[in-house]
């Protein structure tokens, strides 16, 4: 189990990147290990992508682009921002070798992306007391820039 997202950490963390607009505050995974390592894989620059299944969002809008989000570590502390700059929906299957690459897990291979997704939905539907159907779940393909801090950055950003 994670620890809770320190709210007031990410509001300072945000004003201090000088951005502007719309974020949300989030994290990888479904544990503070998860959280910790695929946040790891953002920092090295390997982790340019994420997928989540649609029902995830519940009641809470889909993501869009050029929105940002402040991703915490398993501790729930706010480490960098990212910015939404490409969406895709479609079944779970229709993921591309091209974007397996981009998530950075694993060997990055569609076979490597599969594998894991399939077992992590699977973990995450059950959770919810319902089936992962592969064939039917609308996946959605998000990649993203890291915007701050700077020393992370993809590229320069100004508010």
């Amino acid at each position: 189990m994670s620890a809770p997202i320190d709210v007031e950490a990410a509001a300072k963390f945000w004003a201090a990147s000088g951005l502007t607009g719309e974020y949300t505050v989030e994290r990888f995974g479904d544990s503070a290990a998860m959280a910790d390592a695929l946040l790891a894989l953002v920092i090295e620059g390997r982790k340019r992508a994420t997928a989540s299944l649609t029902r995830q969002f519940e009641d809470e809008p889909l993501p869009r682009i050029g929105v940002y989000w402040i991703v915490c570590d398993g501790a729930g502390r706010p480490r960098v921002v990212l910015r939404t700059v490409e969406l895709r929906l479609g079944p779970f299957a229709t993921v591309t070798d091209e974007f397996a690459h981009a998530e950075g897990e694993n060997d990055r291979t569609r076979d490597g992306w599969m594998a894991a997704h399939r077992e992590y939905f699977t973990r995450v539907c059950a959770a919810e007391g319902t089936p992962f159907d592969e064939e039917q779940e609308e996946t959605l393909f998000e990649r993203f820039q890291v915007v701050y801090p700077p020393d992370l950055a993809d590229h320069a950003e100004r508010a």
